[in-house]
């Protein structure tokens, strides 16, 4: 609305400044007109109506003159306030940039950019109510990465930074719109799935899941390049079969993902 002001404002302006041009250019026929009317007026021999006509005509020249004088006080009062009014445009704008960003990174985890925890606890109560709205079947997955570790005591937290952030882009191209990945801290991560469908349907979702994440991930290292491996074990909560609250779906898809790390099967769900 601001900004519709300031454009708004802009064109007024511009077409004052074109009345002005259209009236300076009056003054100067009028100034020439004048000026060939006192010639006649000169003449002894010139009609009275002429000295009239210049009369009136220089009357007309200092009206002019001075509507000339107020369309420039005008126009400089109006750049003023456009220029004024370009400045709150860009303090606004830098201030909503701000505000945006202040609550992009109150609810997204600084390294993945993946929703947090607290967003990820408000995705997971919505999607329930909506399950239970709709009756669908919804499912909480805890992920969490194997030889994560090592990769950090051998090569550094730079590179164990580097898998994470590759991890995370990963579980994003396998995410839809409706569904939620959130780092839930360190290795760990979390999905919500909204309408998840069948039982088979899931255990698709999970193992390509866990074969996306087992292909080698490219970490650079000054001017060296190493192809490190990490996989993924996966426990899968159910609603309303294994819970009918957010905090009781994580933490039985939490002790899944244990005998899905101990039996080494990729994923597994709530027995």
């Amino acid at each position: 609305m601001i900004a519709n002001l300031a454009v708004d404002l802009t064109e007024v302006l511009a077409q004052g400044e074109h009345v002005k041009d259209l009236v300076d250019e009056s003054v100067v026929n009028l100034a020439s007109v004048n000026s060939a009317l006192k010639e006649e007026v000169s003449n002894q021999n010139a009609a009275p109506h002429v000295a009239k006509a210049l009369a009136v005509n220089e009357a007309t020249e200092r009206k002019v003159e001075d509507a000339s004088r107020k369309l420039t006080q005008m126009n400089l009062a109006l750049k003023s306030e456009v220029r004024d009014l370009n400045l709150l445009v860009h303090q606004f704008a830098a201030a909503t940039e701000q505000e945006q960003a202040a609550r992009h990174a109150a609810f997204h985890d600084v390294l993945t950019g993946l929703p947090n925890r607290a967003l990820f606890d408000d995705r997971l109560d919505q999607g329930i109510a909506q399950a239970q709205r709709h009756q669908w079947t919804l499912a909480v997955m805890f992920l969490d990465l194997d030889r994560f570790k090592p990769i950090n005591d051998v090569y550094g937290h730079d590179a164990g930074d580097a898998i994470l952030k590759a991890v995370a882009r990963r579980l994003e191209a396998h995410t839809r719109n409706e569904d939620t990945f959130s780092r839930y801290g360190g290795d760990e991560f979390l999905y919500v799935l909204i309408d998840a469908g069948t039982i088979e349907n899931i255990a698709a979702v999970a193992d390509k899941l866990v074969k996306a994440i087992q292909v080698p991930i490219q970490v650079h290292f000054g001017d060296r390049t190493e192809f490190l491996r990490v996989a993924a074990s996966i426990g899968i909560a159910l609603f309303p079969r294994d819970g009918s609250t957010a905090a009781e779906l994580v933490k039985r898809a939490d002790s899944a993902m244990f005998c899905a790390k101990h039996a080494k099967s990729g994923y597994a769900f709530v027995q």
